[in-house]
């Protein structure tokens, strides 16, 4: 059996009082089109997140959801952590999270680590 809610009830989405006209503009966030088309950036040795949430998409206002891009330098890792609920979408633009790897062979991550730097290509 499967049971399902909603968790705002009384809107699927909300118009801001500012806006006059419905289209397809107010529905569509042009914020992150720099990621897509120029890809990771390559001089980045920190973390960095491109967020898009309520304040800079009003489309959301009634959807219970944001937009977050994670950006991970090559070598760390996405540390453990928890959500209010349990939901998330993770899609990996390049390389193979090690966390997943992990849990798909139900081993450790340092297993996996060791086992992707012997077959790393040596230079």
């Amino acid at each position: 059996m499967a049971t399902a809610g909603d968790p705002d009830i009384i809107t699927d989405f909300i118009v801001p009082a500012n806006v006059t006209t419905i289209d397809g503009n107010f529905f569509t966030f042009t914020g992150m089109r720099a990621l897509v088309k120029s890809g990771p950036p390559t001089n980045t040795t920190t973390f960095t997140a491109w967020k898009a949430g309520l304040a800079e998409f009003q489309a959301l206002n009634g959807q219970s959801v944001s937009y977050d891009v994670l950006y991970f330098p090559a070598g760390s890792i996405n540390p453990p952590h928890t959500r209010v609920r349990p939901t998330g979408l993770l899609f990996l633009l390049q390389g193979i999270d090690d966390i997943v790897l992990a849990k798909s062979f139900k081993t450790e991550v340092a297993t996996i680590q060791a086992l992707k730097a012997t077959l790393a290509p040596k230079p």
